[in-house]
């Protein structure tokens, strides 16, 4: 090492930290990693790279650490591999490793043995190293055979050394495909509906699709329809101000739900609180209702405003029904009481601190009169362990059970949705979307900011919908302590999200293998590829998707190299294959027969123009206005592009024989997308052997302008536009149930 250059070192350095040292983007251009991004990249990550020395110091500490600690701080192993080893480390004298004996004891989750026993002569050594005069003897210790799925608690001893060394580590065994229902399996299929919840209107809600909305929706469309799936947008917690924080992809928390979906008048404390009702019929906030319902787009900071000021006696009549006693320790008398205090403890610290940074965030708020972000408070509450967190905890405990008490009847809204979706048969049910990551300035970054790397954000590299690269605002996982934790923030994160619906689509599913990482301060273009522990990630990913019997999808576009795609096949992660980018070399439409049958397919997506759009150009002239095109020669070109693709598009459909009467190759045959062009595209969806087929709701009842377009802000309302028609027409609809019936024909129904 001595002899290595400074550029040398830093390159093996950047290496061991997963940072890629070249990439190819999907043009197939060959990018190499300048030192200046690994540098900031290797800082982000936490090591000392300012020097020569500093980065042998680094080097040293990777090569000798893990000598030093007795176990890993997780091991892995696959229900079938019975010939799966374990590591124990210690210090040995030459030859003495042949008397060492090593002694286990394995405990369930619930703190049972599960098993134990004591290894002798004959263990396989796995390496030797001397670290200050000291050698250090790995011993690869067989692992207890037989053991089912789950995570357990290993704890070791040594004897037959001088000094008894004792080591921990978490153990997970884990099967090696995740869930897929049995109908699928079989050779059935399905269809469903896709939308965004917050966009549905109705006669009643708040000026925000909510989840009574949703039930009413799902009874359409699974009892009258006959679809076998409900697909969301995130529903993750949201600081719910426009514009900056209403994107359900850069939520403030992942784990919990914005509460802007609940259904207040549905639940108990709303009907017996007088003060919620005296305020919900004053004439004031009737109007203001009104208002919020007839709106064009979602207010979210009004309708935030409206369900707290609700919320509020709610919470007080809570405890006036359900409790004895004050705070800080009221006692509950009933089984409603009960059942809360059962939910808080089974939710433990991730609600509490998560509840915290509500308590915290709303103060601050309050004491410094503007919007303030964690990384903005007094250095004392920057941490969630702090002395000073956890007196404000004590001080404000009230408070922060209102926080808990939101979430609760969140929770519980949110199970009686999926319980209602297996009552109507529906083959798969609410099929819930998990963003990729949190706003670097939310709840989840201040809880978890030991397992981020702060100094960086993630995106995409430059592709030719966006020439300069994306960034999309929020810090990535670090993989080397996200390990050193045994992955709980990961499991975690699965675990809430997996037992709120039928099947999970994971925004961004490469992340699984390898994260594009940007050095805050640099442009996307500058940004980097980060391996992540795939077979480790995929492995729990198997095993909560199985606890949950929870179906996965894997949004595998853009960027996709075919070894992560057929990594993910195995492990039964489906596939997300959308319409408008299944293309042949030629940029030709694929034939729905080259689409696997371990996919969901969609014509379109929240990024995505809806099929009205497309066919106009609604996209085109967006991306126009909100001036996202280089030049006019490109604007000039993608009216050109758009043109020759839906003459593509109508020659797809012909081949099917799914061409709509009167309509021909000719793009001018139909210059809107007609109801009977879009159950085509449909149609031909229907076709394919993909396991799900989901008709998005824009597309249905004809939206022209999209969900989102990327790289606009205030450019463009994002994540507002409602639809266009009400809940109550929309059942009326006869298009519903025309293509229901259509899909019916095409085989696409379980």
């Amino acid at each position: 090492m001595d002899q290595q250059s400074e550029q040398d070192l830093l390159d093996l350095l950047a290496e061991r930290a997963g940072i890629v040292a070249e990439y190819f983007d999907i043009a197939g251009t060959r990018h190499v990693t300048s030192p200046d991004t690994k540098l900031a990249i290797l800082k982000a990550m936490g090591f000392q790279t300012a020097t020569r020395e500093a980065l042998q110091g680094e080097l040293r500490a990777w090569e000798e650490s893990p000598w030093k600690a007795a176990c890993d701080s997780v091991h892995i192993a696959r229900e079938d591999d019975s010939n799966n080893r374990w590591l124990f480390r210690l210090p040995c004298e030459e030859g003495g490793e042949q008397a060492v004996r090593v002694v286990w004891e394995i405990r369930h989750e619930q703190g049972e043995v599960v098993a134990s026993g004591e290894a002798g002569s004959g263990l396989e050594v796995r390496g030797t190293a001397v670290i200050d005069g000291i050698r250090y003897v790995c011993l690869a210790v067989p692992l207890q055979p037989g053991l089912p799925c789950g995570y357990y608690d290993l704890r070791a001893s040594s004897s037959g050394t001088a000094t008894t060394i004792s080591g921990a580590l978490c153990l997970i065994i884990a099967p090696r495909r995740c869930f897929v229902p049995q109908v699928f399996l079989d050779g059935q299929r399905t269809w469903g509906l896709s939308l965004q919840l917050y966009a549905v209107r109705s006669a009643r809600n708040w000026g925000i699709g909510d989840f009574r909305d949703l039930a009413e929706l799902m009874e359409w469309a699974g009892k009258e329809l006959g679809a076998g799936v409900i697909g969301l947008n995130p529903l993750h917690a949201l600081k719910n101000t426009y514009p900056y924080t209403i994107s359900p992809y850069s939520p403030n928390s992942r784990l919990y739900t914005n509460e802007v979906y609940l259904d207040l008048e549905s639940v108990t404390e709303f009907k017996t609180s007088a003060d919620a009702q005296r305020l919900y019929r004053d004439r004031e906030f009737q109007a203001k209702l009104e208002r919020l319902r007839k709106s064009e787009y979602v207010d979210y900071d009004a309708v935030s405003a409206l369900k707290r000021s609700i919320l509020e006696p709610m919470y007080k009549q809570f405890l006036r029904d359900n409790y004895v006693g004050s705070e800080p320790s009221p006692y509950p008398k009933s089984a409603r009481g009960w059942l809360f205090e059962r939910y808080v403890r089974e939710e433990g610290e991730a609600l509490a601190q998560f509840a915290l940074y509500q308590a915290l965030d709303e103060e601050r708020r309050l004491v410094q009169s503007v919007s303030t972000v964690w990384q903005q408070w007094p250095e004392q509450y920057r941490s969630p362990r702090s002395v000073a967190s956890r007196e404000f905890a004590r001080r404000h405990s009230k408070r922060i059970r209102m926080f808990q008490y939101i979430q609760w009847l969140g929770a519980m809204q949110m199970k009686g949705l999926v319980d209602r979706a297996c009552s109507l048969g529906m083959s798969v049910g609410l099929y819930r979307d998990l963003a990729l990551g949190s706003d670097r300035c939310g709840a989840d970054a201040w809880i978890y900011q030991d397992v981020l790397a702060l100094g960086a954000d993630c995106g995409a590299p430059p592709d030719a919908f966006a020439p300069a690269g994306q960034n999309w605002g929020f810090s990535p996982l670090h993989p080397l302590r996200l390990r050193a934790a045994a992955y709980r923030p990961f499991i975690q994160l699965l675990r809430k999200n997996l037992q709120q619906g039928g099947a999970i689509r994971l925004d961004h599913v490469m992340a699984l293998f390898r994260l594009f990482w940007i050095p805050r301060g640099m442009p996307a273009s500058a940004g980097t590829y980060v391996h992540y522990p795939a077979d480790d990630l995929l492995a729990i990913l198997a095993l909560e998707s199985m606890r949950a019997h929870t179906l996965v999808i894997g949004e595998d576009l853009g960027t996709v190299p075919d070894w992560v795609r057929e990594r993910l096949a195995e492990a039964r992660v489906m596939s997300y294959r959308v319409f408008y980018f299944e293309r042949q070399w030629d940029g030709s439409w694929k034939p729905p027969s080259w689409y696997p049958p371990a996919s969901l397919a969609v014509a379109t997506t929240h990024d995505l123009p809806t099929l009205a759009g497309y066919w106009t150009g609604e996209d085109v002239r967006v991306r126009a206005s909100a001036r996202l095109f280089s030049d006019t020669q490109a604007e000039s070109r993608a009216w050109e592009e758009r043109q020759r693709e839906k003459g593509l598009i109508l020659r797809a459909l012909r081949a099917e024989g799914l061409l709509p009467e009167g309509v021909t190759e000719d793009p001018a045959s139909t210059p809107t997308m007609s109801p009977d062009l879009c159950r085509a595209v449909y149609a031909y969806l229907g076709r394919a052997p993909s396991w799900v087929v989901l008709v998005s709701l824009d597309d249905l009842i004809g939206e022209v302008a999209q969900t989102n377009v990327p790289g606009t802000v205030e450019e463009h309302r994002n994540w507002s536009r409602k639809l266009a028609l009400g809940l109550e027409d929309i059942r009326q609809d006869e298009r519903g149930p025309l293509l229901a019936a259509l899909l019916r024909r095409t085989g696409s129904v379980v």
